[in-house]
């Protein structure tokens, strides 16, 4: 049985909690930011879950984790 390959652009954009979920970051938060709010930025930068109908795809291309 070869080694299955973990996919490297899968791995950089998400991270397993110690309950097993896998956590993301929230997205608008790489530019334009002097327009946004310091209240909204703060709320950008705090990590999230996953969506459930991405759990299945997130898991076959993290088979180690």
């Amino acid at each position: 049985m070869p080694k299955l390959k973990t996919s490297k652009a899968i791995a950089k954009r998400f991270k397993v909690s110690s309950s097993g979920k896998f956590l993301r970051h929230k997205a608008s938060k790489s530019h334009l930011l002097q327009k946004k709010s310091s209240k909204q930025r703060r709320y950008l930068s705090s990590t999230c879950s996953a969506d459930s109908r991405d759990i299945k795809n997130i898991a076959i291309n993290l088979p180690y984790l």
